[in-house]
């Protein structure tokens, strides 16, 4: 295996030429890892994203492990996101019977933050490897740096970004509960005032209701 000093130059290497695939394949080598797959979860319940981002996983078990990897990382709670990033973890796993008898029957699932983006690294291995905790803590501070060197893939949705104050505002009441004559009187505007900024909130993010845009809001922390 590569030593930490040689890991870091090759990564930074890798960034300079902006090979994403270069530098996840030089992440799952530093770990001992044979393949590995990159999510992002907090775009997995907006089925209009492709929350796998990158992977080298035999496709039978992406197939049958990624999606719910990703929507159980996506339900994790705050409190519990925050105790467990950066911390590799392990899960069995029941692999197809097509897959080769070499992989070790549970994969490595690291979470982290890359910006606003929230990313699962999830890492198989060959059968009966020796695994270094501190070299897995290394790869998790290494595939957040340099995850998060690419735009395209940690960059919040658009169309909130887009979102005015006074639409953003109006957001926050409606996740509250409030109806659009509450955020009438509450911000001191028409109660067709309000019902201009849901309409043009809707149009800017796609959703098909209310509690669909405040979601969208609320995991890109927008409110």
């Amino acid at each position: 295996m590569n030593t930490r000093g040689s890991f870091i130059h090759d990564l930074e290497a890798q960034r300079t030429c902006g090979h994403l695939t270069g530098g996840m394949e030089l992440i799952c080598a530093y770990a001992g890892a044979r393949s590995y797959l990159l999510a992002r979860t907090d775009l997995y319940s907006d089925r209009n994203h492709d929350f796998i981002v990158t992977s080298n996983w035999p496709f039978n078990l992406v197939r049958r492990f990624g999606a719910s990897l990703v929507d159980c990382e996506a339900r994790t709670s705050e409190v519990r996101r925050c105790l467990q990033a950066f911390e590799p973890m392990f899960q069995e796993i029941d692999a197809p019977d097509d897959l080769s008898s070499d992989y070790a029957p549970r994969m490595c699932l690291i979470p982290y933050n890359a910006g606003q983006a929230r990313m699962l690294l999830a890492l198989l291995f060959d059968k009966d490897i020796s695994l270094s905790h501190d070299r897995l803590r290394d790869v998790a501070l290494a595939v957040a740096y340099y995850t998060s060197q690419y735009p395209e893939i940690v960059s919040t949705n658009n169309a909130l970004s887009d979102l005015t104050v006074r639409e953003v505002e109006c957001l926050s009441w409606i996740g509250e509960g409030k109806t659009s004559d509450e955020i009438a009187l509450i911000i001191g505007i028409s109660r067709n005032t309000v019902n201009n900024y849901i309409t043009s909130i809707m149009n800017k993010t796609g959703a098909k209701t209310r509690s669909e845009a405040v979601a969208l809001a609320v995991r890109q922390r927008i409110i």
